[in-house]
């Protein structure tokens, strides 16, 4: 193949195969044309590459049939030996696989680019064709010749030997897209290894500057207090909580699909006869139901460890408690996983014992891990996976963390929660969906409360509902 023009600029790949293709079908038909033209010149030294049709600023010499093999007046047609045929048919396929396999790696080889490959793949599939060449003219001589005796070694082999080349040129081929497909695999490892790298970095440098945060809050404790103490930084730490709160209730759902729950069935005992506008809607009964039973005990003092555990909206009138700002300062200022193995014991302990188990009540957990491996399940603890416990630890912790920031507040942050049924209001509610509903022009009804609401002193912070009626 004549040398490629490396400053000319390559041809995009879509338009490269397909004037590959156009050049090859053209050239095939007349490579086993019928009709042979005696007085053209063959040279016995081409290459697919060099076809006019296939610009590359490359030139084709074609093949032709040997005219001295077809005979100027041919004989009658001859039966054709049975042997003869199963084997040349088997040499047929075994040629058309080793082209299909050589034809893949002449595609690969062009992304990315590589000349060499480019090549050594082209030889290859000029091979084949030549072998195919050879084949056409033999079955032609045996149909032409009575006295034709074929020479094996111009075929492949024998029927097995045609057949073992046929399945190792699949197995070729299959090795082609295997490599090609671990290359992408390599390449999508690579970038995780770096996404993961970041992240560590980033995770270390906010627990750097949470540690700073907490030694600075400790040497100007009233300044720091003031910092703390405003509507911007609860609402930053509330969206921080609804984060993990979806994300814990997403890990949940999956563990109970995984299980063979009926999601419509459980969506229905949590709220019943609520129109979803979307089958998949029903996720918003789940999230509701892990925000709310976090949520409760929340305007208590001690979360309901001690006292009740109902969920009252609060009368705004209790101080701020400078003990919970001390508490939280301490809490932030450790990793959630590490406090819990340190002090096993401790009121942040409790408050995730009791929650998890007011979420997750024992036959429900011994239904969505029954079909774990036995190794990564500790029967006697709450602790039941370890990507589902910490995720849920973590959630935990930054519901103890905002629950600590809102007893800091002079007057205490009040949290209130939508009944079901009651009309739509702009000023104590947002639409989970973010959709543009206007009250009064719509039947809009408050179908479930899917994360509670809070109000700073006069600052209402709307609480999110899953809207129906509409």
């Amino acid at each position: 193949m004549t040398e490629m023009d490396t400053s000319s600029k390559q041809p995009q790949i879509s338009d490269y195969f397909q004037k590959f293709a156009l050049a090859f079908k053209a050239k095939t038909v007349e490579f086993f044309a019928e009709e042979e033209d005696p007085t053209s010149d063959t040279d016995p030294n081409f290459t697919l590459l060099d076809s006019q049709e296939f610009t590359i600023d490359q030139k084709v010499v074609v093949v032709k049939p040997d005219p001295t093999r077809i005979s100027s007046s041919p004989n009658s047609i001859q039966p054709i030996n049975t042997h003869f045929a199963k084997t040349l048919i088997s040499s047929l396929f075994a040629i058309t696989s080793s082209f299909e396999a050589s034809y893949l790696q002449l595609q690969t080889a062009h992304v990315p680019f590589d000349e060499e490959a480019v090549k050594v793949a082209d030889k290859a599939l000029i091979l084949q064709l030549k072998k195919l060449y050879e084949v056409r003219n033999l079955y032609k001589d045996s149909r032409l010749n009575s006295n034709f005796d074929f020479d094996v070694n111009l075929l492949v082999g024998s029927c097995l030997e045609a057949q073992v080349q046929e399945n190792q040129s699949k197995l070729r081929a299959l090795g082609t897209m295997v490599n090609r497909l671990q290359s992408d695999i390599d390449v999508k490892d690579d970038e995780v290894l770096v996404c993961r790298k970041k992240l560590s970095e980033v995770e270390l440098g906010n627990f750097k500057l949470s540690k700073k945060l907490s030694n600075y809050l400790k040497v100007n404790d009233s300044r720091g207090t003031e910092l703390l103490l405003t509507v911007r930084v609860f609402e930053s730490m509330l969206v921080d909580v609804g984060k993990l709160l979806r994300r814990f209730s997403k890990l949940l759902t999956g563990l109970m699909r995984k299980a063979g729950w009926d999601l419509d069935s459980a969506a229905n005992s949590v709220y019943c006869d609520v129109e979803y506008a979307k089958k998949e809607h029903n996720k918003f009964a789940f999230l509701s139901y892990v925000c709310l039973a976090m949520f409760r005990g929340f305007d208590l003092r001690d979360f309901g460890l001690e006292g009740s555990e109902g969920f009252s909206n609060g009368d705004g009138l209790g101080k701020g408690d400078g003990s919970c700002m001390k508490e939280l300062l301490e809490h932030v200022s450790g990793v959630p996983m590490e406090i819990l193995s340190r002090n096993p014991k401790c009121e942040f302990s409790k408050f995730c014992e009791r929650k998890y188990e007011q979420i997750i009540h024992p036959t429900m957990e011994s239904s969505i891990f029954r079909n774990f491996d036995q190794k990564e399940v500790v029967i006697d603890s709450w602790k039941s996976l370890k990507v589902f416990y910490e995720s849920f630890v973590n959630m935990a912790s930054s519901v103890w963390s905002l629950h600590k920031l809102a007893h800091s507040f002079c007057p205490v942050v009040e949290i209130f929660q939508v009944e079901r049924g009651v009309d739509y209001s702009l000023v104590y509610m947002e639409d989970v969906l973010k959709r543009d509903v206007l009250p009064g022009k719509s039947r809009a009804k408050v179908g479930l409360t899917v994360l509670p609401g809070f109000r700073i002193s006069k600052t209402i912070i709307q609480s999110q509902v899953y809207l129906t009626g509409l």
